[in-house]
């Protein structure tokens, strides 16, 4: 989707970073402004672009594509979207980039705007460059809440986008090649018994009785899982987990709850079976309810999954470790901890490795910050990309 070149504003990396920096795109509110003004950056360089909106039409993905449109090429992806900021101590405004000390702060700086700096800080370079192989650019939302922003662009690719050879995800990695994470699901469960006088527990069902047993049923899976740990040594837990966040329910120490909500998760190593947990919570859920029907027939219990995020699997030799690893000069991978959208990318049969400049240990904290060094490197990262697309 490029056009011929104009003469847009080029923008150094730094300046690319703070102009994206400035747009508040915590996951719960709109990306559009940002995405409008990297639709107009692109297009002031002659680059089209096509925008892929949610079903609500107030967030949206971007795909472009920087050399010869007929043909899968490098995609590049990374998420629009980042943590709030709320109830932390910054010591600086989180949505002005501050650079000291060799670092340059702000929310997104790390994770993961600078990676999609510097992409379209060197949008000018990757034209004037006449690539054989083309770079894609797919830039997403809502990463950080259930990482569906990229589903339905990779649901166009091949159909009425080009089909990537090969994608780089580009979170914060130090830029080590990630070949593997684990997938999560998570759930929410709502319980609705009958509230009665808690002298008298016959007349109603306590939903907080019943969130008890079905969070004492994950615990007692967690601790299974525990015992089952994997033997690759890449991960860190080295077994699948099973975690209750929240549990909430009741209004009175003397009167049996009517609602009771559960908050949980599941994380799964690569080639676990994600519906394993799901499938026996489902068993337990029934194996509750039929309990506290014995005195509250209207008694129920809802389970929705709010997210499912595959897992990345090891994929030796494909085209884009072997790609990364020229471009970031690496002769192994690493595995981590944290969830991204490669697994998705993997799951439409595309070979996706993760790569990208700074850390995750600044992620997600007060004061995030990606070190210049960081950024340098990243730069390069980019441009040897360039150089393998020329031909």
């Amino acid at each position: 989707m490029t056009l011929s070149a104009s003469t847009g504003q080029r923008l150094a990396p730094l300046d690319m970073l703070a102009r994206l920096v400035a747009f508040d795109t915590v996951s719960h509110k709109s990306n559009l402004e940002l995405i409008a003004f990297v639709e107009d950056y692109l297009a002031s360089w002659g680059v089209s672009s096509i925008r892929i909106p949610n079903a609500t039409g107030d967030k949206a993905a971007l795909f472009a594509t920087i050399g010869p449109p007929d043909r899968g090429g490098i995609l590049l992806s990374g998420h629009t979207d980042v943590v709030p900021v709320e109830g932390q101590a910054w010591s600086r405004d989180p949505f002005t980039l501050h650079i000291e000390d060799g670092k340059a702060y702000g929310r997104g700086a790390v994770d993961m705007k600078g990676f999609i700096a510097l992409a379209l800080a060197l949008v000018p370079d990757f034209l004037a460059a006449d690539l054989k192989t083309p770079i894609h650019l797919f830039f997403s939302y809502d990463e950080e809440v259930t990482c569906l922003g990229v589903v339905d662009g990779i649901a166009r690719m091949g159909v009425d986008l080009p089909k990537p050879r090969a994608v780089i995800v580009g979170e914060p990695t130090s830029l080590e090649l990630a070949d593997a994470h684990k997938g999560i699901r998570t759930f929410f469960t709502t319980i609705t018994g009958a509230a009665a006088h808690s002298s008298k527990p016959h007349l109603g069902a306590s939903a907080v009785h019943g969130g008890i047993r079905l969070s004492a049923g994950l615990v007692a899976m967690a601790d299974e899982l525990e015992a089952r740990p994997d033997g690759s040594g890449r991960f860190d837990p080295p077994y699948d987990t099973v975690h209750v966040g929240k549990f909430h329910g009741g209004i009175a120490r003397n009167i049996l709850a009517d609602r009771c909500d559960l908050s949980w998760e599941v994380r799964t190593l690569p080639g676990s079976d994600p519906e394993d947990v799901p499938a026996r919570f489902a068993a337990l859920s029934q194996q509750v309810l039929e309990r506290m029907r014995k005195t509250a027939p209207s008694a129920t219990i809802e389970t929705v999954m709010s997210s499912d995020v595959p897992g990345l699997a090891p994929d030796p030799g494909s085209e884009a470790e072997t790609l990364v690893m020229r471009l970031a000069g690496r002769n192994r991978t690493i595995a981590v901890a944290y969830a991204t959208e490669a697994g998705h990318f993997q799951r439409a049969g595309l070979p996706t490795i993760v790569c990208g400049p700074g850390s995750i240990d600044q992620a997600h904290q007060p004061d995030e910050y990606i070190t210049l060094e960081q950024f340098a490197a990243g730069e390069a990262f980019m441009r040897k990309l360039m150089a393998e697309c020329r031909g």
